[in-house]
Parts: C-alpha cells; structure tokens; sequence
C-alpha cells in the first residue's frame, strides 16, 4: 500500500447513476476504503452508454456533490473530481462539445470505452474522432478487449496515434486470472500503460485495490514507474484541466 498520495482516474462511486454506488452510505464506504489503500485524488467516471445509462448531466452534478460531501467528511486531503466512462458511439464529439458528457475533471482527457468484441477498425475510428477533435482519449481497461489483447502491435498503434491506456487495478494483481495479469505485466514491461484505475462500483465484490496494485507495480517495475503512473500521470489530466478553465 502506498504512502504517498494515489490517484484513482476509473471508479463508480457517484450514487444512484448508473450500476456503481447505490445510496450515499455505499458512496462514503467506497470512499473510505480508497482513502484507506492511500487514494487521495479520485476522478469518479459514471457510465455513459446508449439504451443502458443514459442519466442526464445535470443529475451526475447534483448527486456528484454528495460524493464532494462525503469524501470531506473522510479527510481533507481527498480531492474528488467529475468524469465519465463514454461507452464509444458515432456521436462522442458532438455530445463532449455540448456539454452533455463529461471529460475527464474538464481536461482534454476522455475516458473511452468499448465492447470487448469490438473490432480494431471501430476502435481506431472512434480513436481518431476523438484525437481529430482535440481530445485525449485513454481507453478504459484495455486489457479486457480481444482487439487489444491478440494484438500488441494494435496497442502500440493506439499509443503511437496518440492514446492513452488504462488498466484496472484488480488486472495487475491477478483477480481477474493469470493471463490477464500477465498481459497487464507485459503492457507495463513495453511502457503501454499511462493510467491505472480501480474500476470499483460496490463495497462487496468490486471494490478498490488500488494501493495493493500500486505495491505490486513498485515491487516489480520500481518506485519511479508506479509513481508515473499513478501519480503523475493523473496529475497531468488536472493539469490540463486548469489551464483549460484559466482559457
């Protein structure tokens, strides 16, 4: 577990949004266990995807100040922030530019997304949309895709476009299967990975680990490679975000 102040760019933990926390007592313990695997910077990525979440904006907002509630009665130290998990669609940019998704706590950032049988040619085309458009997207878990997964050249085509990679948390230290770990550890080895996230939704069987991976990664690829990626390079998404907001 980490001393140091962990981020954790991939969670559910706004309630009563989507399949993540249900209440706010289900927020605050979700909240705690972070803090407690040493999170202390958390941007919640309710789910946005067609015909399955589809919770206005505006409803996100109102029940995301719960989340701020909660997580200062936690700890002054927690810093939350408001982002979305965007299920790929034809319509990304427009929605994004509209105001009706949210970026990455109103960064370029862009948390994408896919199906895990989605084909490469549809991953790379919503990339691009994305990347023509002025965001930075960083696709989620991407260990869990069959595209991703056979093909590392793939993976590395996404990196060299101008993507981001995002694995879970759980995924580095084997709970979803030795193979997945392995892929994970192989990602890492080849420097395809910017971002870690816990991808908690409740308090029983998806929980974070956070501060567990980020023991893992420092054991096995050092102290300077787990902070990069969970450290610095989610302080660059807030970075991003300032000078957004200072524009």
């Amino acid at each position: 577990m980490s001393r140091k102040g962990i981020y954790d760019v991939h969670c559910h933990i706004v309630p009563g949004v989507d399949d993540g926390a249900s209440n706010y007592e289900e927020t605050k313990k979700l909240l705690q266990m972070e803090y407690d695997q040493g999170v202390r910077g958390i941007i919640v990525t309710p789910h946005f995807r067609f015909r399955m979440f589809e919770t206005p904006i505006e409803r996100i907002k109102e029940q995301f100040v719960l989340v701020q509630r909660a997580a200062a009665e936690i700890g002054n130290d927690l810093e939350v922030y408001l982002g979305c998990e965007f299920h790929a669609n034809m319509e990304m940019p427009d929605m994004l530019r509209s105001g009706k998704v949210s970026t990455m706590a109103g960064s370029r950032y862009v948390l994408a997304e896919f199906s895990e049988s989605s084909e490469a040619s549809y991953i790379r085309e919503r990339i691009y949309a994305l990347l023509s458009n002025g965001y930075k997207p960083i696709v989620a878990h991407i260990e869990r895709y069959e595209a991703t997964r056979s093909d590392l050249n793939f993976v590395e085509e996404l990196d060299d476009m101008g993507a981001c990679m995002q694995i879970n948390a759980d995924s580095i230290i084997g709970k979803e299967g030795f193979s997945i770990k392995r892929f994970c550890r192989k990602l890492m080895k080849y420097d395809l990975v910017q971002f870690v996230g816990s991808d908690c939704h409740n308090t029983s069987d998806r929980i974070s680990r956070m501060g567990e991976a980020y023991s893992y990664v420092n054991k096995k690829m050092g102290e300077e490679y787990a902070d990069y990626l969970f450290i610095e390079n989610p302080q660059k998404i807030l970075k991003d975000a300032k000078r957004r907001k200072e524009r």
